[in-house]
């Protein structure tokens, strides 16, 4: 059955308890881990067809890479990074020929750990930055792999830009808003909304299955973030 897709499920009922004393602590340390090499060289290849001037735009976690292609042609003026960790996702057939897939984006295999360090760390700034409908991990024991309770999350706002993100489970926008909101001073609202043009295939077969999509959305701007002023 094609739309039969479940909401995820939780024994949490609302944003975690222990998500703000998560994202001050990672906020008031720095992250050391070392970035490896392949990761090092995915960065630097994401950026060789960058004229340096186009605005940029990064769909981190860009899975299959619908939603990249679909940035692309909506923004042919911008050069669009698709990011993903797996290469198998990023290998599958697209739903355009290669002689009608845009030109003005790269897809590149890498951790967004590492990415997105590598990518504030050259004090590169974006124009849109899309995080679309991450792994939710809705056990209440696993709120340290949502990506705005993990260490490298106060990168994510250095990035500046427009930065939006989009998921089925409105407890992980709630969370990701707040996290937000700690790290940058903003205040940050959710929604709910509809897809009539879904960017994923899992937006598209959410929506199909008659879940409500959620998303928060955060014009950013380049001064210093909590992190910034800690490091």
């Amino acid at each position: 059955m094609y739309a039969n897709s479940k909401i995820p499920e939780s024994a949490q009922p609302g944003v975690h308890e222990q998500l703000a004393a998560q994202v001050a602590k990672h906020a008031s340390s720095a992250f050391r881990k070392p970035c490896l090499d392949y990761n090092k060289a995915a960065f630097e290849a994401s950026l060789a067809g960058w004229d340096g001037r186009a605005p940029l735009i990064l769909d981190a976690g860009c899975g299959v890479g619908h939603s990249t292609i679909q940035l692309a042609r909506a923004f042919p003026d911008h050069w669009v990074i698709g990011v993903d960790q797996s290469e198998d996702r990023l290998s599958r057939k697209k739903p355009y020929p290669d002689a009608l897939m845009p030109h003005n984006m790269v897809f590149v295999r890498a951790d967004l750990v590492d990415y997105w360090r590598l990518m504030a760390e050259a004090g590169i700034r974006l124009a849109r930055h899309y995080i679309l409908y991450p792994n939710p991990w809705p056990k209440i024991g696993h709120l340290g792999r949502r990506w705005h309770a993990h260490p490298v999350f106060p990168y994510v706002p250095r990035l500046g830009g427009r930065l939006e993100c989009r998921s089925n489970w409105n407890i992980y926008v709630e969370e990701f808003a707040l996290a937000l909101g700690m790290l940058t001073g903003h205040r940050v609202e959710t929604s709910a909304f509809e897809a009539p043009s879904p960017l994923t295939p899992f937006e598209r077969k959410y929506r199909d299955s008659g879940q409500t999509l959620y998303r928060c959305v955060v014009e950013l701007d380049p001064r210093p973030t909590l992190e910034e002023t800690h490091s």
